[in-house]
């Protein structure tokens, strides 16, 4: 069943309670229903619609228009320059699978990838169907404010909107991960969907035993500390990990490690992550990604994990390189495709160290002895997107490499990390 329907039901039933809160700006069920009707697009059901605005209300009033008229919503982050913008959407179809489309309604980019843009694409049910078992995780009722901060574009954070929504409750908007803007939030929220990097910032700004009583926490580990310094607060960490072409996979509720969703079947195939449930996602629109299928169901995106008979779900990292930090997914090699067209740079790997708080940051590794960090942080900035620009620069005489001709990336950031291979920070 379409969102939309949802939040029509709850207009007609309780048109005067409040459906979402972004700074001072308030809409009732009723004025929020009003809003995506009045927005609904003309055209056919599976069209693409991309939304690109900047306001929070105007997206999520979008997304919901777009959803009740069959057609696949696409928000964009507010935060991507207009040419990267443009470059994305311009190499996406204006429809998707004919085939499906009666019930394909959700899209959302992967990454703020340059160049070679990663949408997933899945159905309504996909993620509604899962909204039980999310209910039973955070117990939201009609009751709650829920705080959903970061852009729509994140799954997390559109996911977490549609969930609330379809309870009944108040959504609580920030529009990005600001600190001031979480701080000003968290005070008036009983339910908020976190990055871990995050969870300290809204246990300080909700106050020791306040309002708060759940943290849905994903996108990266979640250490031990932060989860005790949460349960001293009085609010419980609801950690899980997902991707967003395989939806909720393992979750973790009370600290003693992550167990399959509900629905959900893991298999580890040599180490790899294999997922065979009802809520992964169709597949992409444009360029294709790290998912793959198998025959009888099963999907990965080449997430690693270890587990100990039955134990808990142990992730070891992503086997394609992708970095994960702060709950954002970075393709190295998008990264490593605009580092390359610097003049002086020979080489140049791009790989995850260790963070406490962001999970991992961007390092990237650079040959080439004619060439400057400052020169290179220009391009980054100008050419990639905030989560993708790298953190650390070191640089090295020569870039180990495989017998193909080939950087050995696996061999560089075990080297990186354990100090076997030698660098420097970059000039």
């Amino acid at each position: 069943m379409p969102v939309f329907r949802e939040v029509m039901a709850h207009a007609a039933d309780h048109p005067h309670r409040v459906a979402v809160r972004c700074g001072d700006a308030v809409r009732t069920y009723a004025q929020l229903a009003a809003g995506a009707e009045a927005a609904r697009p003309d055209v056919k059901p599976g069209a693409l619609v991309p939304l690109t605005g900047d306001d929070p209300l105007d997206l999520l009033t979008g997304l919901l228009a777009a959803d009740g008229a069959g057609a696949v919503p696409l928000v964009c982050d507010p935060a991507w320059r207009p040419e990267h913008r443009r470059a994305m959407l311009g190499a996406l179809p204006a429809t998707v699978d004919a085939a499906a489309a009666h019930d394909l309604a959700w899209a959302g980019f992967t990454s703020g990838s340059t160049g070679r843009p990663r949408v997933v694409v899945r159905s309504r049910s996909s993620w509604t169907g899962s909204f039980a078992a999310t209910d039973r995780l955070t117990w939201i009722s009609a009751d709650d404010t829920v705080l959903v901060p970061g852009s729509l574009s994140w799954s997390l954070t559109a996911f977490g909107a549609a969930h609330a929504l379809a309870a009944g409750a108040t959504v609580l908007l920030t529009g990005d991960w600001s600190v001031p803007a979480l701080r000003a939030a968290a005070p008036s929220a009983d339910v908020a969907h976190l990055v871990p990097h995050r969870l300290a910032t809204v246990l300080e700004a909700a106050g020791g035993r306040g309002r708060l009583r759940t943290a849905m926490v994903g996108g990266a580990a979640l250490g031990t500390a932060l989860r005790d310094r949460a349960a001293a607060s009085g609010v419980g960490v609801v950690a899980y990990y997902g991707a967003t072409e395989l939806s909720f996979v393992a979750v973790d509720p009370d600290g003693t490690g992550l167990r399959p969703f509900d629905g959900v079947e893991i298999e580890l195939r040599a180490g790899e992550v294999w997922v065979r449930s009802p809520w992964l996602a169709h597949g992409y629109l444009g360029d294709g990604g790290p998912l793959r299928r198998d025959d009888d169901g099963w999907a990965t995106v080449g997430d690693l994990a270890s587990t100990d008979g039955e134990g808990p779900l142990v992730l070891r990292g992503r086997g394609d390189g992708a970095v994960l930090t702060g709950g954002a997914t970075v393709v190295p090699e998008d990264v490593e495709a605009v580092l390359t067209t610097v003049p002086g740079v020979d080489g140049v790997v791009v790989i995850g160290l260790p963070h406490a708080g962001l999970g991992e940051v961007v390092a990237a590794v650079v040959q080439g002895s004619e060439v400057t960090r400052a020169t290179l942080e220009a391009v980054a900035r100008h050419r990639l997107a905030p989560a993708q620009r790298p953190r650390r620069w070191l640089a090295v005489d020569e870039l180990p490499r495989t017998s193909a001709g080939k950087p050995a990336r696996a061999l560089i950031a075990t080297g990186v990390v354990d100090g076997a291979l030698p660098t420097r920070p970059l000039p």
